[in-house]
């Protein structure tokens, strides 16, 4: 069979380093001869990346799947592949829930991609579950964020052990890539053209502990800053034991490390990061905002908390709320506890009712709705540099992002065009004089 006349579709849920998994699948493809689609309608074999986090990601990728399934039935898409945490979590289960899937592939096993999509063209059926502490790490892939912005994954796995995440179960224990390795691709993303690199990992300020026998992000950042000239160079996913004297220091001294970090707490009353299995405690997150505040002036720092824990009482939802009020986070994200089966948080007692869940999150989500939309109207009249990600032709109008904004997650900054100029290409930094609040967005003009 011609692989050029086969055309392979993919879809990609969940986050960002699920991402990754999917563009070096997408590249051992391109490699192996096959024509990638983006219409799953035109498709031939569809690859359903997935995520298994919490139930809602359950849902979500179980929906694409029973979506895709109907192309096959109705569409002539001759197979279904499904690869990435829910192919790892419910290996046993997926065939027989869902017999219209012909290949399931552990997280563990995407290297061996080109030999599902053969064997399903076939007419066979595919498994592959080889060990994930020993898959490869890293590897040839096709960007699929643009040009201009990219994630590059320096680890894998998780040993944090938090009594309510899946996440070690499916993605096995944590391994850091080398300096060598990342700095390589990260060389590589600039030939591309990337102007912005988002580091991640699943605990990313763990970096470098099994290989080299200390914490080792500030050596990394310094390393890629050496060998490349990416503008802009961020942080996401620190956790807040491990954010060390030289981290701060690097972020405070190199001009490139963007002034941005994601710092998920989840919790603040100490009880309840007790019962989380979290690293430290309430003071020590304090601690650990103020310091990054004290030392590293404007910095944009990002949290995600979690509402309606096993045991959290009234008292302690209180606590939160003030905490949150009191340090003014610039970004945050909420999400209700999610019971999941094979964590010790599954058997805990006092499971907390979903409505009061739900009136939980309700409320810290206004209340940093007050806080953002604060700190916004502060931004009225300021000039923030900007990324340029796109023209939206309905709208008229430019978007892209500051420093103080990730990719998918923040503050989208939207810029009106010049008269009688050229376009602004996508990668372009531009400067913002900001005009105008919507919701958790800006509007403003280009100042030259």
């Amino acid at each position: 069979m011609n692989n050029n006349a086969i055309k392979i579709g993919f879809v990609s849920l969940g986050c960002s380093k699920n991402l990754i998994d999917t563009e070096i699948m997408l590249a051992r493809l391109a490699n192996a001869g096959y024509a990638i689609t983006t219409d799953e309608t035109e498709a031939d074999v569809v690859i359903v990346n997935t995520c298994a986090f919490i139930e809602s990601a359950k849902k979500e990728s179980i929906e694409n799947i029973l979506d895709i399934a109907w192309l096959k039935e109705h569409n002539g898409l001759k197979a279904i592949i499904v690869t990435g945490c829910l192919a790892e979590r419910y290996k046993e289960e997926i065939f027989t829930e869902i017999p219209e899937v012909d290949a399931v592939i552990g997280v563990g096993s995407i290297e061996r991609i080109e030999e599902a999509v053969a064997t399903v063209l076939s007419d066979e059926r595919f498994y592959a579950h080889e060990d994930k502490d020993e898959a490869p790490l890293g590897g040839e892939r096709i960007v699929t964020t643009g040009d201009h912005t990219a994630y590059i994954k320096i680890a894998e796995g998780c040993d944090n052990r938090c009594t309510y995440c899946a996440i070690p179960g499916i993605r096995g224990k944590f391994r850091s890539r080398t300096i060598e390795d990342i700095v390589e691709e990260a060389k590589e993303l600039e030939e591309i053209g990337v102007k912005e690199l988002n580091i991640i990992a699943q605990d990313t300020s763990r970096y470098g502990l099994d290989i080299y026998g200390e914490y080792a992000l500030a050596k990394l950042v310094r390393a890629i800053t050496d060998a490349t000239s990416i503008p802009w160079i961020r942080l996401l996913y620190c956790y807040p034991d491990k954010i060390t004297d030289e981290l701060i220091a690097e972020m405070r001294d190199n001009d490139r490390v963007v002034k941005y970090i994601d710092l998920p707490i989840q919790h603040i009353s100490d009880s309840v990061l007790k019962r989380m299995n979290r690293h430290g405690d309430g003071a020590m997150i304090r601690e650990t905002v103020k310091k990054l505040r004290d030392n590293i002036p404007g910095i944009t720092i990002r949290t995600t908390v979690m509402v309606g824990f096993p045991g959290e009482t009234d008292e302690e939802f209180t606590e939160l709320c003030e905490y949150v009020k009191e340090a003014e986070f610039d970004r945050l994200g909420a999400f209700t506890y999610s019971r999941e089966e094979d964590t010790p948080a599954y058997n805990l007692p006092e499971q907390v009712d979903e409505q009061i869940k739900q009136e939980r999150y309700d409320i810290i989500m206004r209340q940093q709705l007050h806080i953002t939309e604060m700190k916004n109207e502060n931004l009225i009249g300021k000039t923030i540099k900007v990324i340029c990600e796109a023209f939206d032709p309905a709208a008229e109008i430019y978007f892209g992002r500051g420093e103080a904004d990730a990719p998918d997650i923040d503050t989208k900054i939207y810029f009106r065009p010049e008269l009688g100029k050229k376009r602004i290409a996508p990668g372009e930094f531009v400067n913002i004089k900001i005009d105008d609040v919507i919701d958790y967005d800006l509007i403003g003009d280009i100042v030259r």
